[in-house]
């Protein structure tokens, strides 16, 4: 099995990665959709899903689980969330939340 790929699932050359819809918020599940390779690549793969621009937090959409397959079935590589974050701060994409300073 290729490492960040599940039992049953294959390894393809994509750039848009998602991983599995187990992060619970609003009553559901969500995954995290990003690109490992630009933000107007992945924007441009939301909006040709039709997830609204407020999905998108600094550097992933979160994707409803109903809305997985979909991505999955539109060319998006399903990965381990740590895959998922390895290739995104491997790309130089990934973005940190700001903390308050401390005083």
């Amino acid at each position: 099995m290729v490492p960040g790929t599940f039992r049953g699932e294959r390894q393809t050359a994509g750039v848009i990665l998602v991983d599995r819809p187990i992060w619970a918020a609003h009553g559901r599940r969500f995954a995290h959709l990003v690109s490992d390779e630009s933000f107007d690549e992945l924007h441009a793969f939301a909006a040709q899903l039709g997830l609204p621009p407020r999905a998108f937090h600094r550097d992933h959409y979160d994707l409803p689980d109903a809305w997985w397959q979909r991505a999955v079935d539109a060319g998006a590589t399903p990965v381990d969330p740590r895959e998922l974050v390895r290739r995104l701060r491997a790309a130089g994409l990934r973005v940190r939340r700001e903390r308050p300073a401390r005083g």
